[in-house]
């Protein structure tokens, strides 16, 4: 099947609401919430982002797939959405590197399409309404048979995706230069560029299961903690907030972002809240309290954690350091006292802008200030 091929299809939304395009995918379709992302470009690394399991996704910039498919740009191991939609898609390649068109893409991952649909409305509308379940299903599927279908589909909140995408089992990737030692990934759906970025800092990244014990984390004497991007409610992430806190307790440095930021406020007692469209896209702009600057931001997320004012509710010993200037929803925190710091957004830049990867550096630094022996003053007070 090829984008000529593409027969009439439709998206039913929970609330009643439809649109119609052509779709191109398998037979039955598929089912998940609804969302849209802002990016103009990075649609394959939007697709392989495990963050968007469960979702079916909205590219509200109006072309896709002029430069088709790159090897080495995905993002994990296969695509994640549950659905695709977008209001045009290039029948022509204007790109050396494409291995693959997007439509022969998406086909061969078998992700339900929808072509041709009216997404700006489609995207004014999830703003108003919120993020909601939807059926992104071929034409000749009966409208109640949608429905019926998509009402099946569980809903976010108290749902565990990051454990569906987490590896299976542990790997290790080397360190790119001088090996400055271990760093351990807690995936909950990391991204290769994550990994990539703190392998150029020269650590060696060893990815292990959401599921790995706490002993067997500490077992391997690793000099620092990485929490990484996930899916689904945080809420419902299994003995995660109590993994975080006992490596945190061991003394461990460690750096979360996205879903790793509102696990780590759980593990110090905060809480988190569903927003009603979430924050995805490649251009949220984010105040850093401590230096001042803004940075320009990739976003990708539907929970945030929950602030009182200028504190962290429920977790006192964090503090709040980055706040969105669209919302003023909490962006990132730090222990008062611990080297333990996360962002709510995504700094490794894939795809997006790339002003936050100074955090990268910052794990380093806060590695390097750890490791510093304990200087005890044995002087007799006179």
């Amino acid at each position: 099947m090829t984008l000529s091929q593409a027969r009439p299809g439709y998206l039913l939304l929970e609330d009643g609401r439809r649109f119609d395009g052509r779709y191109l995918g398998p037979e039955p379709g598929g089912t998940g919430e609804t969302v849209f992302t802002t990016v103009h470009t990075g649609y394959q690394e939007t697709l392989t982002d495990p963050s968007f399991a469960g979702q079916i996704v909205v590219m509200t910039a109006a072309m896709m797939g002029v430069y088709g498919i790159h090897a080495g740009d995905e993002q994990s191991r296969r695509p994640w959405v549950a659905g695709f939609i977008v209001r045009h898609l290039s029948r022509r390649l204007a790109n050396t590197r494409a291995v693959e068109s997007l439509d022969a893409y998406l086909v061969r991952h078998g992700i339900p399409t929808l072509i041709g649909a009216d997404t700006r409305a489609l995207t004014i509308h999830i703003r108003e309404a919120g993020a909601m379940r939807a059926a992104l299903v071929p034409g000749e599927i009966d409208p109640e048979a949608a429905r019926a279908r998509l009402l099946e589909e569980p809903d976010m909140r108290g749902r565990d995706l990051a454990s569906v995408v987490s590896t299976e089992a542990s790997y290790e990737l080397e360190a790119i230069g001088e090996d400055r030692g271990l760093v351990l990934c807690l995936d909950y759906g990391v991204k290769n560029r994550s990994l990539d970025l703190i392998r150029a800092e020269g650590f060696r990244v060893q990815v292990i299961p959401a599921s790995t014990p706490t002993a067997t984390l500490l077992e391997l004497e690793p000099c620092g903690l990485f929490v990484s991007n996930g899916p689904g409610d945080p809420e419902a992430v299994p003995g995660a907030a109590e993994k975080i806190r006992a490596v945190s307790d061991a003394g461990l440095p460690i750096f979360g972002i996205c879903l790793g930021n509102q696990l780590i406020a759980r593990a110090f007692g905060g809480s988190n809240y569903k927003l009603p469209y979430g924050h995805r896209g490649g251009n949220h702009p984010v105040k850093n309290l401590d230096t001042g600057a803004v940075e320009i931001t990739s976003q990708n997320h539907g929970f945030a954690v929950q602030a009182d004012g200028d504190e962290i509710a429920g977790a006192p010993e964090l503090r709040v350091t980055h706040r969105n200037l669209n919302d003023d929803t909490l962006e990132g925190l730090a222990h008062r006292e611990r080297p333990v710091f996360a962002v709510q957004y995504h700094p490794e830049s894939a795809p997006g802008p790339h002003d936050s990867r100074y955090l990268f550096e910052r794990f380093v630094d806060v590695i390097a200030e750890s490791a510093k022996p304990q200087v005890v003053d044995t002087q007799s007070p006179t």
